[in-house]
């Protein structure tokens, strides 16, 4: 028995340190993106337009078949209970609140979490990372400062994308290929949207980009000795991604629901 408790106290110390870690990690990578540098502005931009094309632009044949086939199934089951609940209020809370982030948050765990794990930890244990200290550059402005701000607007703009084409296509979709009445669907949604429905997907993007950058970034640098700690790294830093996102979905879900 003091076996068994003396583990459960050890994880549960190691994962304490383990996220204060990663709260000093982003605070790092936040106060060096807040602030302007006078070399380097060139080189940051090219990157995050690059990690914004790679995580965005890339991902959208695959994020608009899954809003329309989401937002459709959505619609046609909600229609069929249009006499007994608020359809368009219960469409708004489950794509624009719950569905819409955490969708968007998995693509891009799935898509850049993974990338930027590999593409970290290769750089640390080829020595990349050393060689640009030792030529006087910080690595974590070079690298993690771009890859923050491109998976974040990304994840943002995918989720912008994802309620759009979620409702709007949706609702063309089902309007095409069903008979289900549709009319007044589109008031209905205009009506039960409101700023805090939007506040509440906006801050779930920002907070869900933040969280994937950092964690990956972190299990990047973490990387240190052989190739093969590569896969294991990508591993942790992907379920971990989705852990953390889940547990902020939650949270700011209670909290403006309470």
């Amino acid at each position: 028995m003091e076996r068994v408790t003396g583990y459960i106290g050890r994880k549960a110390l190691s994962s304490i340190s383990h996220i204060l870690d990663l709260f000093a990690f982003a605070y790092r990578i936040l106060s060096l993106a807040l602030a302007r540098p006078k070399r380097g502005r060139t080189l940051i931009a090219r990157v995050i337009v690059q990690q914004l094309y790679f995580t965005a632009v890339q991902a959208l044949p695959v994020i608009i078949p899954i809003a329309l086939l989401i937002g459709s199934a959505v619609i046609i089951q909600f229609a069929k209970l249009s006499g007994q609940y608020d359809f368009g209020r219960l469409s708004v809370l489950l794509i624009v609140r719950e569905v819409g982030p955490i969708v968007t948050a998995m693509m891009v765990i799935l898509r850049s979490a993974t990338a930027v794990t590999i593409e970290v930890s290769y750089m640390r244990v080829l020595h990349e990372l050393d060689a640009m200290e030792m030529s006087g550059l910080d690595p974590v402005r070079v690298v993690c400062v771009p890859r923050l701000v491109g998976i974040t607007s990304a994840l943002l703009g995918l989720f912008i994308v994802f309620d759009l084409v979620s409702i709007l296509g949706g609702y063309a979709l089902v309007w095409l290929v069903t008979y289900i009445p549709m009319g007044g669907f589109l008031y209905q949604i205009a009506k039960a949207i409101s700023v805090s429905d939007i506040a509440v997907g906006i801050i779930k993007a920002i907070m869900f980009g933040i969280t994937i950058t950092v964690t990956c970034l972190y299990r990047g640098f973490e990387t240190k000795r052989q190739i093969t700690e590569v896969p294991v790294a990508t591993s942790r830093s992907a379920v971990e991604c989705f852990l953390y996102c889940l547990v902020i979905n939650a949270f700011i879900s209670i909290i403006f629901y309470m």
